[in-house]
């Protein structure tokens, strides 16, 4: 009788240890798993920290540059830019000498349109080669040349944009003096035009070349012996460029036109150079920051392009003038020493956000977004100090550089007390504005999300070769006025 009972007892107990099997069979499951999420949380929170330690070392490292940067005093940096920027004047001084032969070279026949292409084309040429020093040399300032790898990607990257850039504005260069030499001549040659477009597409294509290799040269240099290459760099392309472009230019275009009965050597020339672009278009397209700037980095050099065409109006109107005269010589020097001050100025700016903030964010020390003359010139602070320094630098410096013209002229333009006291107010006049507008368009450009470095040189060059032009012609008429006594 008892027996079912007890068959059932030991049936419920063999179902309840098979629960409390299945439990703890799910129970383990359950932990596995968990172990299984800690373990892989544990390999992400790892990687994390990696990326988290590797951020805050890339950080410390810039922190520390930017501390250095914050340490330069007046006297370090007026040390590190006095004798690049002595080259680079005298380098302009040369330039202006090639500028005025090939004013009073009657051989070239077109020599209004290459007066006019002068202004164009070696202003921009110039642009390109300090937006390459100065994409190059923030770069280095915050480190990112230190690897062999993302060095030798930027460079090349860089280096071929450049050459897209220069081969097409040193075309549209040559075409918008060609128009603008017409105005004058009242026609247009086109055996003259297409001589000058090869002229000015050789002449970019090669100046380019050359400065970008080596304004590379010098910012790996400078970043070796510990030198700020946003000090030293800008001067040294200018020593070369003005004197190689204007120098190609008056050899090319006179050997074209020596050859101009080989009616397809010019467009042949031109049309080769061009061809190359695609090349050049494929190996920047591999670095994300050159290909941004290929779709979206052509506005500021076409506006500059065409304010420095009311340059060259106004150099094509008064070289051949008497009341003008020897204003070819002086041309590249004021404009060339404005140029070249003020993209010293706006490559530290540019360094100094991106080492302190993001773009689109201005610093808590640059909060202003339309400071005053008195923030960019007399507030304590690593740019206000650059801009005194480089500020006063101009009257010493075109000092030795009228000398120079005096004495390499041989009297043929005369240098009176007169005329250098109107040149010296022009000078300051022209630097102490370009200094405060790169201030503005450094931080708008800035606020705007947009790379600096890309961004302003173009607009601050074509600026500063208007601003120089124009000021140089009002220094040479109250000059005569005064001379003359009228």
């Amino acid at each position: 009788m008892l027996r079912p009972s007890i068959l059932g007892s030991e049936m419920d107990e063999g179902k309840l240890q098979r629960r409390k099997r299945e439990r703890r069979s799910k129970d383990m499951e359950r932990m596995q798993q968990n172990l299984r999420v800690r373990g892989e949380g544990r390999e992400i929170d790892e990687k994390v920290a990696r990326g988290l330690e590797r951020g805050a070392q890339e950080r410390a490292r810039e922190k520390g540059a930017a501390v250095k940067r914050k340490e330069e005093s007046s006297l370090k940096v007026c040390t590190q830019v006095l004798l690049p920027y002595l080259l680079a004047g005298l380098g302009m001084v040369l330039a202006g000498l090639v500028l005025g032969i090939i004013q009073v070279s009657d051989g070239q026949n077109c020599c209004t349109s290459i007066i006019v292409f002068t202004s164009l084309g070696v202003s921009l040429s110039l642009s390109l080669s300090r937006s390459l020093h100065r994409k190059l040399a923030t770069k280095a300032n915050i480190g990112r040349l230190d690897h062999s790898n993302e060095k030798w990607t930027l460079v090349i990257s860089n280096l071929a944009l450049i050459q897209v850039q220069a081969t097409v504005v040193g075309f549209l260069a040559a075409v918008a003096a060609v128009v603008l030499g017409s105005f004058s001549r009242g026609r247009i040659d086109l055996d003259q035009a297409a001589v000058l477009c090869a002229s000015s597409t050789i002449t970019s294509f090669i100046a380019a070349l050359s400065l970008g290799l080596v304004m590379i040269a010098v910012i790996l240099v400078s970043r070796k012996v510990g030198i700020n290459p946003d000090n030293v760099a800008t001067p040294i392309a200018a020593s070369l460029g003005d004197l190689i472009t204007l120098s190609l230019l008056a050899m090319i275009s006179h050997s074209l036109f020596t050859h101009m009965n080989l009616v397809y050597l010019a467009p042949g020339l031109c049309g080769l150079f061009i061809s190359l672009i695609p090349v050049w278009v494929v190996i920047a397209w591999k670095s994300p920051q050159t290909r941004e700037v290929l779709k979206s980095g052509w506005q500021p050099v076409l506006v500059a392009m065409s304010i420095s065409s009311v340059g060259g109006l106004i150099l094509d109107k008064t070289v051949t003038n008497p009341k003008f005269e020897g204003m070819a010589v002086f041309t590249p020097v004021i404009n060339g020493v404005g140029g070249n001050l003020v993209a010293i100025q706006a490559s530290r700016i540019s360094t100094y956000l991106h080492l302190w903030s993001v773009p689109g964010v201005l610093p808590r020390r640059m909060w202003e977004h339309w400071p005053n003359p008195c923030t960019t010139f007399i507030r304590s602070g690593v740019n206000s100090t650059s801009a005194r320094v480089l500020f006063l630098l101009v009257v010493p410096g075109h000092l030795l550089f009228l000398l120079t013209i005096h004495f390499l002229q041989a009297g043929h333009v005369t240098v009176t007390i007169t005329f250098t006291a109107f040149y010296l107010i022009a000078a300051l006049i022209q630097v102490g504005l370009l200094l405060y507008i790169a201030d503005l368009i450094v931080r708008l450009t800035w606020r705007m999300g947009l790379d600096p470095d890309n961004f302003s040189i173009p607009y601050l060059t074509a600026l500063g070769d208007l601003l120089g032009t124009g000021l140089l012609a009002l220094c040479f008429l109250a000059d005569w006025h005064v001379v003359n006594g009228v």
